[in-house]
């Protein structure tokens, strides 16, 4: 391709690209959609906004939780919170053991396989970005478990509402499930309001609440590889989500402006899924390489399949 060519292509996608984000906004765009739409935008006219999408990622996927918690009663989320104690409890310290377990046999990079467990185990993205200076890894280890974190949180958003229709999981069920099974919150959210908004209120409640352990877990990578607890980062939009609930039980005069929060949410969600198909690149997933992605999907397979069984059991 020549040089004007280049250059026109990438003119071009500065006008296309805020044009796609903006569609994403409108409620006919469905949070996959939003996301298979950003991966075939980083496929053709590519991200001329990458610096700006990756900060506004973060942001909006915080300010979305944030306002889910407007639509939830503190009794029916602490009892959620209850309801999935056990088996998040008993997943993370299954998946972390699993991960040290198949990282030893893949002969994987330590750092890095590392990374995958602890995004696979508690919240992807945001368990990478925690975990990430405990163990002083640098940008290679953390793009490369990243890359495999979105790549099965994309193929979730897809997999999981179909399963669960197929299998007749009740709302509760499957929304124990993805909140468990699903890597991001992003993810998680995005398939439990497919499923049904009983769903989404039980599977961000116990995402959030498994999010939690991000900071026990950090603590315990920290004093066993003694690179100290003071860099561990707390997600501090847990307790937005938190204070949201109580003053939503709190003060009914509220109840009006709720549909609207909703809606804000749902929007910023699937704008936050369209910018984070855009930076699922192939030359991001080929630098994955097979290791940890064969790790990241056993690991995914193990804690779905067990996860499931248990809830299928139990509930």
């Amino acid at each position: 391709m020549s040089v004007k060519k280049i250059t026109a292509t990438h003119g071009l996608a500065a006008y296309i690209f805020p044009a796609l984000a903006i569609l994403c906004l409108s409620p006919a765009v469905t949070p996959p959609v939003a996301l298979f739409l950003g991966v075939i935008t980083a496929h053709t006219i590519g991200n001329p906004y990458t610096v700006f999408t990756t900060k506004a990622t973060h942001w909006l996927l915080q300010g979305a939780v944030i306002c889910l918690g407007f639509g939830m009663n503190a009794a029916t989320a602490w009892q959620a919170g209850q309801q999935g104690f056990g088996l998040t409890f008993a997943s993370i310290c299954g998946t972390l053991a699993a991960g040290w377990l198949l990282g030893k046999c893949l002969r994987a990079d330590n750092v890095i396989s590392c990374l995958i467990s602890c995004g696979t185990a508690i919240c992807g993205g945001s368990a990478i970005a925690a975990i990430a200076p405990v163990v002083k890894a640098g940008e290679r280890p953390v793009a490369i478990a990243l890359g495999t974190v979105f790549l099965l949180n994309a193929a979730a958003l897809f997999i999981f509402p179909p399963i669960g229709h197929w299998l007749d999981l009740s709302q509760t069920q499957f929304g124990l499930w993805s909140a468990i099974a699903i890597h991001d919150t992003s993810a998680v959210v995005g398939a439990a309001s497919k499923y049904g908004p009983e769903a989404l209120q039980i599977a961000t409640t116990v995402k959030l609440a498994r999010a939690l352990w991000i900071i026990p877990v950090a603590i315990a990578i920290a004093w066993q590889q003694k690179t100290g607890a003071g860099n561990v980062k707390i997600p501090w939009f847990i307790a937005g989500f938190l204070g949201a609930i109580l003053l939503n039980t709190c003060l009914p005069q509220l109840q009006p402006a709720v549909p609207y929060l909703h809606h804000a949410a749902h929007s910023a969600l699937a704008l936050t899924l369209f910018f984070i198909g855009t930076q699922l690149s192939l030359p991001q997933l080929r630098l994955a390489g097979w290791q940890p992605l064969l790790q990241g999907i056993l690991l995914w397979i193990l804690i779905s399949t067990a996860s499931l069984i248990t809830i299928l059991q139990f509930s």
